[in-house]
């Protein structure tokens, strides 16, 4: 299989749609205690919530962007705030957006092809990502102009899994619980490596430091009652 030029690494995940700031590096630890759930419970909307990504050729060249959708989930809530839930992604839901695919002879469907097999995320024995949350505080301090997701309010902890493998990720995200509705925004950055992503067989495989390890995430989820 051809290695050369495929820049796409995708996280799933893992995981979290607002773009307009700088995205915020993922705090990572071993796998935690997952919060429990209250008789509160709101349904995911998997119509109107989403996964963005978007990853790079080392120093910043030839983005590649895309979706994944999220299959189910719940959020539960206790008193006024949002205190446990999880969702499932699906990854054989991922998609590269044809506009990030710019070089002649190249095409999304190919990418998307290459991003769904043994190379990357072997959705085959992998179809499924997902996201337990085990704690959400509010945040220390506003973040810096231009990081993360507009006027977030919380410290939000969770166990990500992918390719089988499950991380603890913090990360600060905007949550809301208005009526009858809860609404997580976050944008984050994690490294694929930590949850064994690798395309090249070592470090010094050009297939593999070619690529960053850096993805950006954005999420955006809608829960009702």
């Amino acid at each position: 299989m051809k290695k050369n030029g495929l820049f796409a690494l995708v996280a799933a995940g893992l995981i979290l749609a607002s773009c307009g700031g700088k995205s915020t590096e993922t705090t990572t630890s071993a796998e935690q205690e997952v919060a429990a759930t209250t008789e509160n419970v709101f349904a995911v909307d998997t119509t109107a919530s989403v996964v963005k990504w978007k990853a790079f050729h080392k120093g910043g060249f030839a983005p590649r962007w895309g979706t994944l959708s999220i299959q189910n989930g719940e959020i539960s809530v206790l008193g006024d705030a949002v205190n446990a839930g999880s969702f499932v992604i699906d990854m054989q839901s991922l998609k590269v957006d044809p506009a990030s695919v710019t070089e002649e002879g190249k095409k999304a469907t190919d990418l998307e092809a290459h991003l769904k097999n043994a190379d990357f995320f072997d959705v085959e024995n992998n179809k499924t990502a997902e996201f337990k949350i085990t704690k959400v505080e509010d945040l220390a301090a506003p973040l810096a102009e231009g990081e993360g997701v507009k006027d977030a309010n919380k410290m939000l902890s969770g166990n990500l899994t992918l390719l089988g493998n499950t991380l603890n990720v913090s990360f600060p995200a905007k949550i809301d619980v208005v009526d009858n509705t809860v609404t997580i925004l976050a944008d984050f950055t994690v490294n694929r490596a930590e949850w064994g992503i690798k395309f090249g067989t070592t470090e010094a495989d050009p297939a593999e430091w070619m690529i960053s390890k850096d993805i950006e995430i954005s999420v955006d989820v809608k829960a009702t009652k």
